[in-house]
């Protein structure tokens, strides 16, 4: 299958992973447990692939190596990315996260040799004004804190460092798994120890969690029996699409390995980052979320960028 293919493939995969992290948010599911689900099954995705293809290495140093650098690429990079939404709008903390994309490319060009043409570079810069444009809100609405309280969030900057650190981050996963393949290891069993050794450190951070609650509730009271069904509930809820999550996020990150080893990464890269397309659209399909004109041009952009790159 020509990369182009399998870049786009690995988009809509990985954009699916999105969406079921998005539909647990909006049925109250427990990010901790979404996390969980979600490298649990990535991890056992990633796993079994290396068995049936006889690659696993599990006693090779680099594989562990490339495989911590890449799952904290991939488990900070995103508790940033959320800490830093917690903090400030949206429509700046998307585009800044997602100028990952731009180091990718650049580090293609530069570092790998990659040979840049005029029309894919054009689909390229069409792809991440797309990106950039999804992330817009319309109709100059408030959120739930009021006008002020917003212009406050924007004034007080305290979410840029996050953001930058998220797209730092962000380059590691997006990146580093270009420089694996040029070192000869499997992309497979580094995705595995990546998301092996991320699965651990929720689990270890949602036990210490737990257990810190634990000694709340004795020193303050028994939890009313409503409060520990809603908390079971929201576990159970995160669980489930987390494993679904997990299950697509193995599949795209796996083609996005394939097509960086089959194509240039300043094409491959912004390509896998259309995956918000696929949120996107499909937000507005079940959620019956409105687009702002912005995001109709975002559109436009995201599906004119990955002709020209076809071209």
């Amino acid at each position: 299958m020509h990369w182009f293919a399998v870049a786009v493939l690995s988009a809509l995969a990985f954009g699916l992973a999105g969406f079921f992290m998005k539909a647990s948010q909006m049925r109250g599911g427990a990010l901790s447990s979404l996390l969980i689900g979600l490298y649990a099954a990535g991890t056992a995705g990633f796993w079994v692939q290396a068995l049936l293809t006889r690659a696993w290495q599990p006693f090779d140093w680099r594989i562990w190596t490339a495989g911590a650098i890449i799952g904290l690429g991939s488990a900070w990079g995103n508790l940033l990315f959320m800490r830093a939404l917690a903090r400030g709008p949206a429509s700046l903390v998307s585009p800044l996260t997602n100028a990952n994309i731009v180091i990718v490319m650049a580090a293609g060009i530069v570092w790998f040799g990659e040979t840049p043409h005029a029309t894919g570079l054009l689909g390229a810069i069409w792809l991440l004004a797309g990106i950039a444009l999804l992330s817009l809100r319309g109709g100059g609405g408030t959120t739930s804190g009021g006008g002020a309280s917003r212009v406050q969030r924007v004034a007080g900057r305290s979410w840029y460092p996050l953001a930058l650190a998220a797209m730092g981050l962000f380059v590691l996963r997006n990146g580093g798994l270009k420089v694996t393949d040029r070192i000869g290891l499997d992309s497979a069993n580094v995705l595995w120890a990546g998301y092996l050794l991320s699965l651990l450190w929720f689990l270890a951070a949602s036990w210490r969690s737990e257990r810190s609650k634990g000694e709340e509730r004795k020193a303050f009271g028994l939890q009313k029996s409503a409060e520990i069904e809603a908390q079971s509930s929201a576990t159970r809820i995160g669980c489930r699409w987390g494993l679904a999550a997990g299950a697509f996020s193995y599949g795209g990150l796996q083609l996005y390995a394939v097509a960086l080893a089959r194509g240039p990464a300043h094409l491959v890269a912004p390509i896998f980052a259309a995956n918000s397309l696929v949120v996107v659209v499909l937000s507005l399909a079940v959620y019956r979320e409105r687009l702002s004109f912005a995001q109709y041009a975002a559109l436009i952009c995201l599906l004119g960028g990955l002709v020209l790159i076809r071209i």
